[in-house]
């Protein structure tokens, strides 16, 4: 369960977020959709703890996974090196991490790539070790902010794919996205943001034709 209470955020003179109230309950996958601009990415964000709020309350029933747009994968470390880095640094045996590390590569589709580096890899292979990197700490929350951004009409399939089996984890999804399409496809629940406001809260599968009812809110 997520909840947010009368959230507000500003940066300099722009209100980012304006009093949002919403309730996300656990299992459930919600689309933030919105221009740019529109305060989704803040709201995730600030979900995470990685912006603080100015006013308003926030609170997570268990723990967060962050995925980050531009993947934040260290070069200088092997794909393996990426994802067993952050439970590593708590202490976490290494035999256990090695072996929860295989089973996630693998899963995604790139054990073949464990030790290989960033720079070798596609846009789609990055978005995966980034997946299995959140992944490997079993977050009750897994937030991806612009997950799909700069990836194919292939790619993004296969990052629908890997969110379904995630959904099918009863892992509680939220996602920060311009691609209504794609929202359409992976959520139960997509809240439109204009101006730091909620001005739509829908269930795309009790719409005929979600994407062009949120387009036509855009104007």
């Amino acid at each position: 369960m997520i909840t947010i209470k009368k959230a507000s955020k500003s940066f300099d003179d722009h209100g980012a977020l304006n009093e949002i109230d919403l309730e996300i309950s656990s299992g459930d996958s919600i689309g933030l959709a919105g221009a740019s601009g529109s305060g989704k990415s803040t709201l995730l964000r600030c979900i995470q703890g990685l912006e603080v709020l100015d006013s308003g309350t926030i609170s997570c029933a268990g723990r967060t996974g962050f995925m980050f747009q531009d993947f934040q994968l260290f070069p200088h470390m092997t794909v393996g090196e990426n994802v067993m880095y952050a439970p590593k640094r708590r202490k976490t045996p290494l035999a256990h991490l090695e072996i929860k590390a295989n089973e996630l590569l693998h899963h995604l589709g790139i054990a073949q790539f464990k030790d290989r580096y960033p720079a070798s890899l596609s846009g789609g292979q990055k978005q995966r070790v980034a997946l299995a990197r959140t992944l490997i700490s079993n977050p009750d929350i897994l937030l991806c902010d612009e997950p799909t951004s700069g990836l194919d009409i292939a790619t993004t399939g296969d990052v629908i794919s890997l969110l379904k089996s995630i959904q099918n984890r009863k892992t509680t999804i939220v996602i920060a996205s311009h691609d209504l399409d794609f929202l359409a496809q992976i959520t139960h629940r997509i809240i439109l943001l204009k101006n730091g406001t909620i001005v739509s809260d829908i269930e795309p599968r009790k719409l005929s034709n979600p994407v062009e009812y949120l387009r036509k809110l855009y104007e």
